[in-house]
């Protein structure tokens, strides 16, 4: 296969809500690549990028994908995002491996939570971005309209490049701004057509806001339109790229992709006008095992610097590792640096991937992004150089789960083969995680949402051969007192020769809560010698760990030892721990025991007509409403909830919002539950205890 320089390549992701058509528009550029001989869709399972048997079952984008194309002598990287909250570990993989972002809207739908969401992760990463308003041949479609909305919640800056040539049905082709021409499409091809006369005032308006918005990042052709000088289409041209580099220009196009109506503008849009790998600002990175800063050029002759940004498993294969090449060159047998884990790895075969198809190479050079295979220690996030040059980049930070769910393996045995199923899915997907959670006697599985553990419990059973079983987690409840008390424990025992003696009076206080745990000596006079000191106090943290009125850890709590007695041969560590043990336990029966629930701090992010809907739902979960902010089309709404009440909240949430609202979810602290309901988890547990017995 030839090689491509930096300058040859556009590396193009492709990001938005789920369901907006970013893998449909990677189908039809591929097909016009000439990498298909048909239009794959995603609707009827023959996608070429969503080939995954989850995906093909589900009919949505669940894993990241790779395409590629080539294009008036350009290599087109593709970078297909999942556009479904509980995937987005994907979106967050792709932006490193993105030099120029392609933000799809769909017409029918507008700006969407997942369209927004998209936006700031781009901006935050200071990406060039594109924005494609695709499906406009349905009904009730309208660019202008939905433009406008773009336009309010994204910016101004969002400007046309090209402008639609009919409406819904009649969509079927395509003003270009930049260049004054139009073309029509039948059946997938276009033609050259003349700029329809009845929209020259439009064209036109929009050119002047074009040239204005070009104006701020191009001295030039500020000059121009300040004279009002007439400005030729390469200059135009000059003055959109400049633009798109600095971040004040983003260009908005219509398109069809299900008939292929403008998709292929986007690959001139890319030749034409986004940048290239080799005009991005430089990297920063640091020396491995320090913070000395390294600057990365990102020139072919430079040392080598890559991102491994995504690892996945296929079948055959093992596990295969996508690689951003930021400079130089990964060559087929060389050794490189992984200098994340700061140990060599064998570069045994590299790939460009198509989907589920891959074509060997020999060389990835500055720019491209491809497969690795057959690595020993090398995952997500780390970073390959030159061993004559280390320089380690940083890592993609990944959301933290949202939501738990226990698991146990339906047959005995299985639980070694549980484990290395989760720790290989884990190695795939950072977002999701897994631990055995000794308190509860359960293992936890974590992650994005309900959707999302649901993929991860068939891949388990698909690809490891192991069946379990979706359990409710446990609620870590907690036990904490009201208020002060006093009470004696005598641990007093004889049978024949040596007996157990050990006598203790504790004092226990309320704490605030979340000071932990407090233990004081204010013995005196050697009632208690000093040597069982730490058993009494061991005592009352076992006793506290283990729980008194439900069986759950006991917390925020003061413990003063100030009396007792001892025998001088009978009493032992093991008589004194008992001893404290008793007396904590008479303590807490005087001090008003309360039960704990864990309350967390919820951020919903919805759209303005679904807010009452949430907010009442909320409210019937004990939820406390703490803030409110507006960010374009959506709010987000800032609660604490109990965790009890939030099982399984993202299927309500999906359902509240016609699948638009999302959420974050994380501890806050634990709080007084209701009488009523401790009551309950009280009985509850009892109950367990004596089925136990």
């Amino acid at each position: 296969m030839k090689e491509y320089s930096a300058e040859q390549v556009r590396n193009l992701g492709f990001f938005g809500h789920g369901g907006s058509g970013k893998t449909s528009i990677c189908e039809a550029l591929l097909l016009a690549m000439g990498k298909n001989n048909r239009l794959g869709s995603v609707a009827d399972g023959t996608s070429l990028l969503d080939y995954d048997e989850d995906e093909v079952s589900r009919r949505i984008g669940i894993n990241l994908a790779l395409g590629h194309g080539e294009h008036r002598g350009l290599l087109i990287n593709l970078i297909d995002a999942p556009g479904y909250a509980d995937f987005m570990g994907g979106v967050v993989s792709a932006v490193p491996a993105t030099d120029n972002a392609v933000v799809v809207v769909d017409a029918s739908a507008g700006v969407e939570v997942g369209t927004e969401m998209a936006w700031r992760r781009l901006e935050a990463a200071g990406l060039p971005r594109v924005v494609v308003v695709t499906k406009l041949r349905r009904e009730n479609t309208d660019f202008d309209g939905t433009a406008e909305d773009i336009r309010k919640a994204l910016g101004t800056t969002v400007t046309p490049l090209y402008l639609p040539v009919g409406k819904e049905a009649g969509f079927e082709g395509v003003v270009d701004i930049l260049n004054d021409k139009a073309y029509r499409y039948e059946d997938g091809r276009r033609s050259e057509v003349p700029v329809p006369e009845d929209m020259a005032s439009t064209v036109s308006a929009w050119k002047e806001r074009l040239v204005e918005a070009a104006a701020d990042a191009d001295e030039n052709l500020m000059e121009k339109f300040l004279d009002g000088a007439e400005i030729a289409p390469d200059e135009m041209r000059a003055g959109v790229r400049s633009g798109i580099k600095a971040g004040v220009v983003y260009p908005m196009m219509p398109m069809d992709a299900l008939h292929q109506v403008g998709t292929d503008l986007l690959l001139d849009l890319a030749a034409d006008v986004l940048p290239g790998p080799h005009e991005l600002p430089e990297l920063t990175g640091t020396r491995p095992g320090s913070t000395e800063e390294l600057k990365v050029n990102r020139a072919a002759d430079a040392p080598l610097c890559g991102l491994v940004f995504k690892t996945v498993s296929e079948s055959h294969v093992g596990e295969m590792h996508y690689v951003r090449v930021y400079a130089g060159a990964i060559e087929n047998g060389s050794v490189v640096l992984n200098a994340t884990k700061r140990r060599d790895e064998k570069v045994n075969q590299l790939y460009l991937v198509n989907g589920r198809d891959r074509t060997e190479v020999n060389r990835l050079t500055a720019g491209m992004i491809g497969a690795m295979v057959k690595l020993k220690d090398t995952h997500t996030g780390d970073t390959l150089c030159s061993k004559k040059r280390p320089v380690k980049l940083a890592a993609p930070e990944f959301p933290k789960p949202s939501i738990s769910v226990a698991i146990k393996p339906k047959s005995k045995g299985d639980e070694e083969r549980v484990s290395n199923g989760l720790n290989r899915l884990h190695d795939e997907d950072p977002t999701f995680s897994f631990q055995f959670d000794p308190e509860l006697s359960q293992e936890l599985i974590n992650g994005m949402g309900e959707l999302h553990l649901d993929v991860i419990v068939g891949r388990l059973k698909r690809r490891f051969d192991v069946d379990v079983e979706l359990v409710k987690p446990k609620i870590p409840y907690r036990e904490t007192i009201s208020r002060t008390a006093e009470a004696q424990g005598r641990h007093k025992k004889q049978t024949g020769g040596r007996g157990q003696f050990g006598d203790v009076y504790l004092r226990i206080e309320p704490l605030e809560r979340g000071a932990g745990f407090e233990f004081v000596d204010e013995i005196k006079g050697g009632a208690i010698p000093g040597k069982f000191i730490g058993p009494v106090e061991k005592g009352v943290v076992e006793t506290m760990r283990k729980g008194v009125v439900a069986g759950y850890r006991m917390i925020d709590v003061r413990a003063t030892v100030f009396d007792g007695s001892f025998h001088p041969v009978d009493s032992s560590d093991i008589a004194f721990k008992l001893a404290s043990s008793l007396a904590f336990r008479n303590c807490v029966e005087k001090a008003g025991a309360v039960m704990l629930e864990p309350i967390m701090n919820v951020e919903i992010t919805v759209p303005d007509q679904f807010m009452g809907d949430v907010m009442g739902d909320l409210n019937a979960r004990r939820g406390r409403i703490m803030g409110m902010d507006s960010q374009g089309n959506l709010q987000v709404v800032k609660a604490q909830a109990p965790q009890a009440e939030m099982y399984k909240y993202s299927n309500s949430l999906r359902s509240l919002t016609q699948g638009r609202g999302f959420f974050t979810m994380d501890f806050s602290h634990y709080e007084e539950m209701p009488r009523e309901l401790a009551q309950k988890v009280i009985d509850e547990a009892r109950k367990a205890k004596e089925e136990e017995k």
